[in-house]
């Protein structure tokens, strides 16, 4: 399900991804040992959680696009046979929405507000689930319902072969903003990522797939890709709430260079970023390295905006005895 998609600044890969990285270091092998709820609007069906979680072990912690699973296991459990049955394979999808957070936390720790789900675990911790907007969703699901589940999205960025992505959005007249954001054919990618990878390709955001040239598909899908990596390594964007299983805000936002960044200077020609809808999404792009189709409107600046080219600074070097003064780029790093 992907009724969250509308609203502003949910996790998106690259952020799922670090929280997955980090309760795999902090959580693998824990069995579950009881379940608190408060609010539950969000959760597929509590009951499911309280009467079946008790007793799984996580067993993995993976990512699926913008979710996270938790693959749960029993202990197998013998037979009047004598044999031994393996218990039901489950697994807990999780959604971060936009203000969710999940991390390990010591037991005797007071709970923060918004705390929605503990899970107590056989280590003396707690696996909390806090979010102050319930815009996320936990659902408890068993091997069949899951596998259903899963058909709903498209192929994951990082995994999709050149051939394969430069097909899909070639044969598709849709915005490339709609097809980037469209689960069903790509999972995982949101309003940060497109406007980040569509400003390396040079590609305006309202141009239809079907009009890209096999060039530029192919420069999207690799600028995705290398975008998405470096995103990963840097632990994500806050934009937002976003906060890692440790806790601490992600550092890729510093090297946005379209998203968020209106009326700042593009880092190739200094243009003012501009913004338009795109999907009924804001979209940020250059409107000159990125030429835009006929018709697209653009949005005025914010009064408050105050266009800006890039920031320069000056550096200092000696040669031969005597102080040169060069502008470069101020990266503010």
């Amino acid at each position: 399900m992907c009724y969250f998609e509308s609203s502003p600044f949910m996790p998106e890969l690259p952020e799922v991804e670090t929280v997955a990285r980090g309760l795999r270091q902090t959580i693998l092998g824990r069995r579950i040992l009881s379940v608190a709820l408060g609010k539950t609007d969000f959760i597929d069906d509590p009951v499911a959680l309280e009467q079946n979680l008790p007793g799984h072990r996580i067993d993995a912690v993976e990512r699926y696009g913008k979710f996270m699973l938790l693959r749960l296991s029993e202990a197998a459990a013998t037979n009047g046979n004598g044999g031994e049955n393996t218990a039901k394979q489950a697994s807990l999808l999780v959604h971060l929405g936009m203000t969710g957070q999940m991390a390990p936390s010591p037991a005797e720790k007071p709970r923060e507000k918004h705390t929605h789900v503990c899970m107590l675990l056989d280590d003396g911790r707690e696996l909390r689930y806090i979010d102050a907007r319930r815009f996320g969703r936990i659902a408890y699901l068993t091997e069949a319902p899951l596998a259903e589940e899963l058909t709903r999205f498209g192929a994951d960025p990082l995994e999709i072969s050149k051939e394969e992505f430069v097909k899909r959005i070639r044969e598709r007249r849709a915005r490339i903003k709609a097809l980037l954001l469209d689960q069903g054919l790509l999972r995982g990618v949101g309003n940060i990522y497109a406007d980040e990878s569509l400003w390396r390709a040079k590609i305006h955001p309202a141009q239809l797939g079907a009009k890209l040239r096999r060039k530029q598909a192919e420069m999207l899908w690799s600028g995705l890709q290398e975008i998405l990596r470096k995103a990963i390594a840097m632990r994500g964007s806050s934009i937002s709430d976003f906060l890692d299983a440790e806790g601490e805000p992600g550092e890729y936002q510093r090297r946005h260079r379209a998203y968020g960044r209106e009326g700042k200077g593009c880092h190739r020609c200094k243009t003012a970023i501009r913004r338009g809808i795109v999907a009924g999404r804001s979209s940020y792009f250059c409107p000159k390295c990125q030429s835009a189709p006929r018709g697209f409107a653009v949005l005025p600046l914010p009064r408050r905006v105050v266009t800006a080219p890039i920031r320069t600074k000056q550096r200092v070097r000696k040669v031969d005895g005597r102080r040169l003064r060069k502008s470069i780029k101020a990266t503010g790093r």
